[in-house]
């Protein structure tokens, strides 16, 4: 199964009030396994950048001065997500970006059936923990000493990480087996032996073992097998 783990920056909260996205960052995944193929863009908001939003991912205006507008490369990140389900952490908020962008070049939305939480998911695996991405890489030892800064590429492979453990952990990926490994199983047949059949021997207590026992009874008071 393909996935695309990804994770946007913008300028601020809100598309509706003018914000614009203007970093991406898209991780793919099969079966839960790294493929190695990335996608990840800068982008011109066309606009200035909020103080606070610049402190939080360090996209100045005079860094994204010269970076392409999102519709000059819409079509390229069309194609690289296909129809892959599309995982993020607080997804809601990257796909309201996505479409913003998406809709401002007359291009038709990424359908909401295809978005994956991790937040969600982090909720029902730990009701009541804290679940932003840096929790989240505590809890699972995932190290991300070398992130200073918010960055969409590199947040997308802390979440590639906390996304494997969200489903169970490495074991899954282990179904990616050779198509032509041979499983061989070690069957044990259990043969009849023929067995040596000896006749019973004789139990019935001989004339001296009798007397013998008589004896013995003499000497216990009131024996109840004698009754």
């Amino acid at each position: 199964m393909r996935e695309i783990i990804f994770d946007t920056e913008t300028t601020g909260f809100d598309p509706k009030s003018g914000d614009r996205m203007v970093e991406i960052g898209c991780i793919e995944m099969v079966n839960r396994v790294l493929t190695g193929r990335t996608y990840h863009a800068y982008f011109n908001p066309e606009r200035s950048m909020p103080a606070e939003a610049e402190a939080v991912h360090g996209l100045s205006d005079a860094f994204l001065a010269d970076k392409p507008l999102f519709s000059e490369c819409a079509q390229e990140f069309l194609e690289f997500i296909e129809d892959s389900p599309m995982v993020a952490h607080n997804a809601g908020f990257d796909f309201n970006f996505i479409n913003a962008e998406l809709k401002l070049c007359g291009l038709p939305e990424v359908s909401r059936d295809r978005m994956v939480d991790t937040v969600a998911l982090a909720k029902v695996r730990h009701p009541g923990a804290k679940l932003s991405l840096d929790a989240l890489c505590t809890r699972y030892g995932i190290d991300r000493s070398h992130r200073t800064k918010h960055g969409a590429l590199l947040d997308s492979e802390l979440l590639a990480q906390v996304y494997v453990e969200l489903r169970g952990g490495r074991q899954i990926g282990l179904e990616l087996v050779a198509e032509n490994t041979e499983i061989v199983t070690e069957i044990k047949v259990f043969t009849k032996k023929d067995r040596i059949y000896r006749q019973a021997r004789p139990h019935a207590p001989t004339e001296e073992e009798r007397v013998a026992h008589a004896e013995f009874l003499k000497s216990v008071d009131t024996p109840l097998w004698g009754a």
